[in-house]
Parts: C-alpha cells; sequence; structure tokens
C-alpha cells in the first residue's frame, strides 16, 4: 500500500464508521438490539432517531464534516490553524445544520467555547474544561498532514479553542498519532503503541481537569481486551469502558474495538456502531485508525461505494492537499 491509501483510508473509514453510527447514536444498547440486533448495514435514521431523524442510509454526520472542515483549514493555511478562523467555520458550519433542519449540531464542549469566545474571552480560556471526544473526532487530518515531532503541535493548535485541557488533547492526540503511524506504513502493534505515547504527552498540555488519563486506560485496555471471549467483548465495553461523549470512555472504546478486532474492518465498524452511546463517533475513529492500516481497498466495497454516492464524496483531493502538507514538514524538519 501506497501513503496515498492509507491516507484515503483514514477520511473514507472515517466517513464509513460514522454512517454506520449515525441511526444508533444516542440509543441505548438495549435499545438497538431489540430494534436492530447487530448493524451490520448502513441503514437510515429512523422517524425518532433523536438526533439523526430520517437520514436516507450512508449519510455522514458532524464528525466527518467537522473532518474535512479542520481539513481545509489546514490546507487552506498552509499547516497553519488560526483559531479564530476556526471557531468561525464551526459557528458556520451549526449555522448551516440548523437550515438543514439537523438535531446534529456542536457538542457541549464546542458550544461553550464558541460561547466564551464570542464574549471576548481569550482563546486560551475558551476551551478549559472541554472534555468530551469532539476534537479526537475531527483530528483525523492533522494524522495525515504531519508526523513526527509537529505532530503534536498541531493536534493542540485543533484543540485549543474548544478542547483546552489534558484530557481533550491527550484523546485527539492518540487518535493522530495512530492515524500518522498508519499512514506512515506502521502496522498496529505500533500505531497503538504511538497513540499511547502521544496520549501521555499530550495529557502535559492544556488544563488539567480531573478524570481517568487516556493514556493509562489506553494500556489497560489493550492488555484487557485480550482476556475477552468475543461475546463479552460488547456488554464489557457498555459496562466497563463507557461509551458516552466523554473523551476517556468513547476514544477508549474505539481503540479497544481497534485492539480486538483490527484485523476485520467490516467487524470493528459494525460493532461499534451496535454499542449504544456516542456510535458514531466511536465507529468513526475506528475507522479512521483502521482505514490508515488497511488503506482505501482494505474497507468494505459495498459501504464505501453507498457511503461515496449518498454524500457525493470525493475525498481524493483533499487528501493529496494534505499530504503535501505533510510532505513538506517533513523536508522543512530534516
Amino acid at each position: 500500500m501506497s501513503t496515498r491509501d492509507r491516507a484515503l483510508g483514514t477520511l473514507y473509514g472515517l466517513a464509513i464508521g460514522d454512517a454506520l453510527g449515525m441511526p444508533t447514536q444516542s440509543l441505548s444498547r438495549a435499545g438497538i438490539v431489540a430494534r436492530y440486533g447487530v448493524v451490520d448495514r448502513l441503514l437510515p435514521g429512523a422517524p425518532d432517531q433523536p438526533i439523526a431523524p430520517n437520514l436516507p442510509a450512508g449519510t455522514i454526520t458532524d464528525d466527518t464534516e467537522q473532518a474535512l472542515l479542520l481539513a481545509r483549514l489546514l490546507v487552506a493555511g498552509h499547516g497553519r490553524l488560526d483559531p479564530h478562523a476556526f471557531a468561525t467555520a464551526l459557528q458556520i458550519w451549526e449555522q448551516d445544520m440548523l437550515r438543514r433542519g439537523s438535531r446534529d449540531l456542536l457538542g457541549p464542549s464546542t458550544q461553550r467555547a464558541l460561547e466564551r469566545l464570542a464574549a471576548g474571552e481569550p482563546v486560551a480560556d475558551t476551551g478549559r474544561d472541554g472534555t468530551t471526544n469532539g476534537a479526537a473526532m475531527r483530528v483525523a487530518p492533522v494524522g495525515i498532514a504531519f508526523a513526527g515531532d509537529a505532530l503534536l503541535d498541531a493536534v493542540v493548535d485543533s484543540c485549543i479553542v474548544t478542547h483546552n485541557t489534558g484530557l481533550g488533547i491527550a484523546a485527539a492526540a492518540a487518535v493522530a498519532a495512530a492515524v500518522s503511524a498508519g499512514v506512515a506504513g506502521a502496522g498496529l502493534p505500533d500505531a497503538l503503541a504511538a497513540a499511547e505515547d502521544a496520549a501521555a504527552a499530550g495529557a502535559r498540555r492544556g488544563h488539567w481537569v480531573a478524570g481517568g488519563g487516556i493514556a493509562d486506560r489506553l494500556r489497560w485496555v489493550r492488555g484487557w481486551v485480550h482476556d475477552l471471549r468475543p461475546d463479552e467483548l460488547v456488554p464489557a465495553l457498555d459496562g466497563v469502558v463507557g461509551t458516552s461523549v466523554a473523551a476517556n470512555e468513547s476514544v477508549v472504546a474505539a481503540f479497544a474495538l481497534v485492539t480486538a478486532l483490527g484485523s476485520d474492518v467490516r467487524a470493528a465498524l459494525t460493532t461499534a456502531a451496535s454499542l449504544g452511546g456516542d456510535t458514531d463517533t466511536i465507529a468513526a475513529i475506528c475507522g479512521a485508525v483502521l482505514g490508515a492500516q488497511h488503506g482505501v481497498a482494505g474497507l468494505p466495497v459495498d459501504l464505501l461505494t453507498q457511503v461515496r454516492q449518498v454524500n457525493h464524496l470525493d475525498l481524493d483531493p483533499i487528501v493529496d492537499e494534505l499530504l503535501a502538507l505533510r510532505s513538506a514538514h517533513v523536508h522543512l524538519h530534516r
């Protein structure tokens, strides 16, 4: 596989996971089992879906849309992300979602941070309590565009407005590092080790907040899932790790699935979509990390085709621009 194949796999994998989790997001695991069993295909949003009612099967949500928004800003800024421009872009995105009649809006950490920014608070403080998974869900383009020492600083730049906490940055750093390592050709064990190291480094940035550390939980969960029988995995993730929007639940759950089911992309993503809780984000993160491992050709063809058609997605141009940034930064730091 080429670097480009892996980078394309990252963004398309994110989109597939996002779309698989769209109809089940915010539902309980028991509710998903009662209605769908296992989500083994792309399903429409039901009329009573609390966030994505009546959306066609295969529709992407905020995870993919915000990742692509971030990617475009990175390209426009030649690798630099202006926090005020990012905040404005997020506000415009939410207004567009409202015009479309969507209930899939900005998350609690992002919304609170943008309100503070509008009130005149300094950028360094607006994300002081952002501990949800919003930064981690959209950070995959940073992993494509950056490698090495520049990666963590780029992650922090993407977090500072909305998730400027040790937990928020650590979660985003873990995802970005796993993607960056995968795009570079690292195998899954090395990519997971890179995620853990990046989470530990990210935890030392931003505002301190109380909560179980991302790196510590990643280290624990990687060993813990190996001792689980297949039929124990989903109830254990639901009951022990958690699947809420908290970064140290849903992001850790995504990495647990990557660890346990990383050789089977379809199984990992459909399991994520069936977990309950923040299913679209958990599946999107799984898809990004595993897409970087397996490349675009390793993604389920039927799911990829449907997601591309439903959303009119052509990600080749933005991937090429992100890889150009990566190449430029590598040459700059040699």
